[in-house]
């Protein structure tokens, strides 16, 4: 079973930063892709930023680009989550997914990030 870890929330200023990190363990398996989503308090989940290991490909939601960036390695199924230039509606629990070439997604427990004005 595949497992993913994340860290780096927390409270910051509006216009601070946070480094969200997040790695996968467990049994063997492939990822195409990993990426953030995250939810604020009684709204769906959203899209943030996702990264495709082979092709490289970055992709953001309109509300963060510019502002947010996605790195990762592939060797470490690690990927993070730069946030810059924090906004209060930034405020969520952000979550980690995984997109396992033949296990469909995979979702981390969740990380805290709340703005503060």
């Amino acid at each position: 079973q595949v497992q993913l870890v994340e860290s780096g929330g927390g409270l910051v200023q509006v216009g601070g930063s946070l480094r969200l990190s997040c790695t996968a363990s467990g049994q063997s398996f492939s990822a195409d892709a990993m990426g953030w989503f995250r939810q604020a308090p009684g709204m769906e989940r959203e899209f943030v930023a996702r990264m495709s290991w082979r092709a490289g490909i970055r992709i953001y939601a309109d509300s963060v680009r510019g502002r947010f960036t996605i790195t990762g390695d592939n060797a470490k199924n690690s990927v993070y989550l730069q946030m810059d230039s924090l906004k209060p509606e930034d405020t969520a629990v952000y979550y980690c997914m995984l997109d396992t070439t033949s296990d469909g997604r995979k979702w981390g427990q969740g990380t805290q990030v709340t703005v503060s004005s």
